[in-house]
């Protein structure tokens, strides 16, 4: 029975042990990578791809109409249809979970 109890330590430990390496390298890892592909992050598709279709066909890039890259409007705008949707679910949850009789 000793035997199992000291399997199963040794099974939680090294679990643990892989959690706090991952945690503690695997940032580093992501830095060093984002810094070796230039400027200290790594493009999005719209850099990647979108501008560069839009360069071949002449179109320069605008900046968008509503800007949520700043602040915290995304932010906003994902709580207020959250609670749009969850209204609704919440106000038609009878018809939603209620068995129908054939």
């Amino acid at each position: 029975m000793s035997g199992r109890g000291t399997n199963a330590g040794l099974t939680i430990a090294a679990i643990c042990l892989c959690i706090i390496a991952s945690v503690l390298i695997l940032p580093a890892l992501y830095a060093a990578a984002a810094e070796s592909h230039g400027e200290g992050k790594w493009q999005g598709v719209d850099e990647a791809v979108v501008e560069k279709i839009a360069r071949v066909h002449h179109r320069e890039a605008r900046p968008p109409l509503i800007d949520t890259g700043q602040g915290d409007l995304l932010l906003f705008v994902f709580l207020a249809a959250g609670a749009c949707g969850g209204f609704v679910a919440g106000y038609y949850w009878r018809k939603l979970t209620e068995q129908r009789g054939h």
